[in-house]
């Protein structure tokens, strides 16, 4: 059985030519775990969200920022995860160390129930935004507010020296 020129070249071209058959479902799938892991190992720093009202001061501290009860302090207010509850004019002209609507708010924020038991000491922890111009006598009262109201592990946020 003779085959023709045509004929050969086809056989030609089939004995040539392999089959890539590719599944797309697999292959979507691989590059969705791919960029979830890359989405959620991008976020190894860990910054806090500073207002622009506070000046934070500079420090050469290494020690990472760790997610807690954010009591910022500026000029005007004081502010507890993104609420105000006292004014600073107010807060200086009271007599005593103990600021009441800042306590009534860390008490609040204090009884929440805590799920997992390692978060435990992370429940009892605070972190104090202030600005660098604040007086201390200030920073002292909501120091002396934040341990009445059992807040143990008190931290102050600053910003990283550059070139260090």
């Amino acid at each position: 059985m003779k085959l023709t020129p045509i004929q050969k070249r086809a056989a030609r071209k089939g004995r040539n030519q392999t089959m890539v058959d590719m599944n797309l479902v697999s292959l979507i799938d691989v590059f969705t775990i791919l960029i979830f892991f890359l989405l959620s190992s991008a976020s190894g720093v860990e910054l806090l969200a500073s207002p622009k009202a506070v000046k934070l001061p500079v420090s050469t501290a290494e020690k990472a920022p760790v997610e807690t009860i954010v009591v910022v302090v500026s000029d005007v207010d004081i502010l507890v995860d993104g609420r105000q509850v006292a004014s600073v004019p107010e807060v200086l002209a009271m007599e005593g160390d103990l600021i009441a609507p800042l306590k009534a708010e860390l008490d609040l924020l204090a009884n929440r129930q805590v799920i997992r038991k390692e978060n435990e000491a992370q429940n009892k922890a605070i972190t104090i935004m202030g600005d660098k111009e604040i007086p201390y006598r200030l920073l002292r009262k909501i120091m002396v507010t934040s341990a009445r109201a059992n807040f143990v592990d008190i931290s102050f946020a600053v910003r990283k020296k550059d070139g260090t």
